[in-house]
């Protein structure tokens, strides 16, 4: 349920109606626009008089909320999320460029590829320190030694740093951590998502192979019912029949997810196609879209990837598809709801 609030009313009565409604249980969400207030409220509403709430002074209407995701809900929200990594801006309009190898494989590889995607147009800086693989031989990440890796990069290049987490234990490895990515396979897993909830840190959470949109903002829910509100939501693609594709990259999330959410969403065009010749024109329908930014695989020599490497772009590759994408940037779809 939302309640939308008239203009002008003031903070002491904002908070006797949040304490009369939590008398009743149902906790609540403030969203303060630049000239309304909402009110979402969260938990067992069927008991709560909608009709009692409308005749209150300050109320100017009520609406019940369908959806089983409410502080991920854009009706509870006047305007979109603003993400903010140390200054680097995603969402309400902001976009920027993730790049970075599949996996951290040395000092070298990491430092080289770092300074080649910020130089150009790349502002944060992805590589894997822990990998999920689905072969338990194949190459599974560095470990915490990738992440000092990372760190170095950090130093070297100035820019924040986005990596995967495997398991809520190894949270006290990511303090330093700028982004913390939950990959696709991890999406429903929800004892993590609730931890992650309890920490500060902006959450990059991909959809899952085979989740639809709302499982997925569900599984944003589990993070934000903790606390946590500084989520960015990726499309990686979805497992479908087709096999020429590694999965099919579901453009049309990006429409119904601003619609649904107020929260950014960005597009991983690599894990979705699985080939480096499909990035770049996807990359680019994905800017013309509207995505909020984009998160592409550059390796310094894919040929000799320990992971993934078929989907990698060389920096040279990168270096084509950012001016082609901030090309288009000027055009991309806007949405309004």
């Amino acid at each position: 349920m939302v309640v939308l609030l008239k203009s002008g009313t003031k903070a002491e009565q904002i908070e006797n109606l949040k304490s009369w409604l939590q008398g009743m249980n149902i906790g609540t969400y403030i969203s303060e626009g630049t000239s309304h207030t909402i009110i979402g409220l969260v938990g067992d509403t069927s008991m709560v008089d909608m009709d009692l709430l409308r005749s209150l002074d300050i109320v100017e209407n009520v609406q019940r909320i369908q959806e089983p995701f409410k502080n991920a809900n854009r009706k509870f929200h006047n305007e979109d999320l603003v993400v903010d990594i140390n200054g680097i801006k995603i969402g309400g309009g902001n976009f920027q460029i993730i790049a970075g190898p599949c996996s951290v494989e040395s000092r070298e590889q990491i430092i080289e590829v770092a300074g080649r995607v910020k130089a150009a147009g790349a502002n944060l800086l992805r590589g894997g320190a822990f990998k999920p693989r689905t072969s338990p031989y194949a190459f599974q990440g560095m470990g915490s030694d990738g992440l000092d890796l990372l760190m170095e990069a950090k130093k070297e290049t100035g820019m924040p740093i986005v990596t995967e987490i495997m398991n809520a234990v190894h949270l006290p490895l990511f303090e330093n951590v700028d982004v913390i990515q939950v990959g696709a396979r991890n999406m429903q897993n929800f004892e993590m998502l609730k931890e992650l909830g309890k920490t500060d840190k902006v959450i990059l959470l991909k959809r899952g192979l085979a989740n639809t949109i709302d499982e997925w903002l569900m599984s944003a829910e589990y993070i934000m019912a903790g606390g946590n509100q500084n989520i960015i939501l990726c499309e990686r693609g979805i497992r479908t029949f087709e096999t020429r594709t590694r999965n099919t990259l579901d453009l049309g999330a990006i429409p119904v997810v601003k619609k649904l959410t107020h929260l950014p969403i960005v597009v991983d065009p690599s894990h979705a196609l699985g080939y480096s010749y499909m990035v770049e024109p996807m990359a680019i329908a994905a800017t013309a879209a509207g995505a909020d930014g984009l998160m592409i695989e550059v390796h310094n020599n894919p040929a000799k990837a320990l992971c993934d490497g078929p989907q990698s772009l060389t920096p040279d590759a990168f270096d084509e598809l950012s001016k082609a994408v901030y090309a288009v940037r000027p055009f991309a779809a806007k949405y309004e709801y």
